[in-house]
């Protein structure tokens, strides 16, 4: 018996079953194949618009695991995807006839408290990650979904609740072990593999595939302020008026972010609201609660909201509490601009095209950033969009295949309307798969060294199942 795989041209591969043995044997993991148990597993994502087929899967445990996998995929010639959290909107994680290289049972963390480190396996969650810190009451700059994978969140960037204050997931990255397309294992830090270093730090995964993360920590919690705060949609032009203002002067401990869509069944809301139009802000304040409720006042204070929940709250039941509304199952389509500011013009277009919302599901949030992360030289890291003030993602969700069209129409033609006001970058964690063409201007002046580091460590562009930066000499072959 044997399979076939599709190879980087695009031609077929057949793997013999001596060679699916020797792989086998090398690995502390297990190999799919499809009807297979935990095949249907590895290849399910959180994003319901990507129902993809591979033809082989490896479910990892370790970073000899991932060797074996990139040593058999460079050898075989054949496409390798891989998957963490598989909380990527693009889908990237999976590939039709491709190799899968699963890495979500790679869960520890281990947490140094004296030190304040933590080692981060690549298969965790964010939800992992804030369970072991915050037994110590120590956190990591995360994200706002406590499902997302740790490993894509942080290749990506990484930015939620806490960033203002103190900065981006990369931003506190001290380490990382990656395995390279030559199938070597690699530490990438500040004092070996700089240039590596410097490249996963928002570059993505197509420089190697990480194995495990060292992180800061940082202390918060284990309660912070934070918190809804519900208006009518109607209200709206106003209240975004005053948040400018009020993300313009905020310190860095306070973040709030904007999310405009129908209103959920949320509990303390007043049944008569649910499914109406609304605008929330979401706040947390992240240092001492009493000057919190000083920062927060301005807020407070806008128009005349439906409900006000602001209070104290655990970090991590915080960081959870969006979870309900952004559970796996359901189709997602997302478009992102950063701004530097919104001016009225922006906030019209905006409000225009929340008025005409495709699905109950779909919303439009505005997350407020600045703070700690714009301090950061642009080229410090790969991410180099660090001048943002606001970063607009266009998420569009549903259940019913039928509204695909319609659902990605509405959400395309915001973001061309909105292209005006926009600095012209975008977070790349935020980008659909159809956006191949902006990776150039995502990455802007940044953009030459990431090409260069990938021409180094990945010159025949394996790892390509991504938001792909070529390698040079990729690029001089396929002129």
């Amino acid at each position: 018996m044997s399979i076939t795989l599709k190879t980087a041209a695009g031609k077929r591969a057949t793997i013999t079953d001596e060679a699916l043995a020797t792989l086998a044997g090398e690995l502390r993991g297990t190999l799919a194949l499809p009807g297979k148990p935990g095949y249907d597993e590895a290849r399910t994502l959180w994003n319901a618009m990507v129902d993809r087929r591979p033809g082989l899967v490896i479910r990892a445990l370790g970073t000899t695991d991932i060797q074996a996998a990139v040593r058999f995929a460079a050898k075989q010639g054949v496409l390798i995807s891989i998957r963490s959290g598989g909380h990527q909107i693009a889908g990237h994680a999976v590939a039709d006839d491709a190799v899968l290289l699963d890495l979500s049972q790679m869960r520890s963390v281990h947490v140094d408290a004296k030190h304040r480190t933590a080692r981060v396996g690549a298969g965790c969650t964010l939800g992992d990650v804030d369970r072991e810190a915050q037994a110590h009451a120590l956190a990591v700059p995360t994200g706002i979904n406590s499902t997302t994978g740790i490993a894509g969140l942080t290749l990506g960037g990484g930015f939620g609740w806490i960033t203002r204050r103190w900065g981006m997931t990369i931003d506190n990255l001290i380490s990382a072990e990656i395995v390279t397309a030559d199938g070597q294992i690699r530490r990438a830090a500040a004092d070996e593999n700089a240039d590596l270093f410097w490249a996963i730090r928002g570059g993505g995964g197509n420089f190697g595939v990480v194995a495990s993360f060292e992180f800061r920590l940082i202390p918060i919690g284990p309660e912070v302020l934070s918190g809804l705060i519900v208006h009518p949609l109607s209200e709206a032009k106003h209240l975004l008026q005053g948040y400018r203002r009020i993300a313009d002067e905020a310190p860095d401990d306070l973040t709030v972010w904007t999310v405009m869509r129908k209103a959920p069944p949320l509990p303390f809301l007043p049944e008569e609201w649910h499914g109406r139009e609304v605008l929330v802000f979401a706040a947390c304040y992240s240092g001492d609660m009493k000057e919190g409720e000083k920062a927060m006042a301005p807020l407070r204070a806008l128009g005349k909201p439906i409900a006000d929940v602001i209070g104290p709250h655990p970090f991590a039941g915080w960081q959870a509490a969006f979870d309900p509304l952004l559970t796996p199952g359901a189709r997602n389509y997302w478009k992102s601009h950063d701004f530097k500011e919104l001016p009225d013009a922006a906030i019209d277009t905006l409000l225009e095209a929340v008025h005409a919302l495709p699905d109950p599901q779909c919303e439009v949030f505005i997350a407020h950033v600045g703070g700690a992360m714009a301090r950061v030289k642009p080229d410090a890291t790969a991410y180099p969009m660090r001048d943002s003030h606001f970063i607009m993602n266009v998420h569009t969700r549903w259940a019913e295949h039928g509204k695909d069209a319609p659902c990605k129409a509405w959400a395309r033609a915001l973001f061309d309307r909105m292209a005006r006001y926009s600095t012209g970058s975008a977070y790349v964690n935020f980008m659909p798969e159809d956006e191949p063409d902006r990776i150039a201007s995502v990455y802007g002046k940044n953009f030459d060294r990431l090409k260069l580091v990938k021409t180094k460590y990945d010159p025949k562009n394996l790892f390509r199942l991504n938001h792909n930066i070529w390698p040079e000499m990729a690029v001089q072959a396929a002129e």
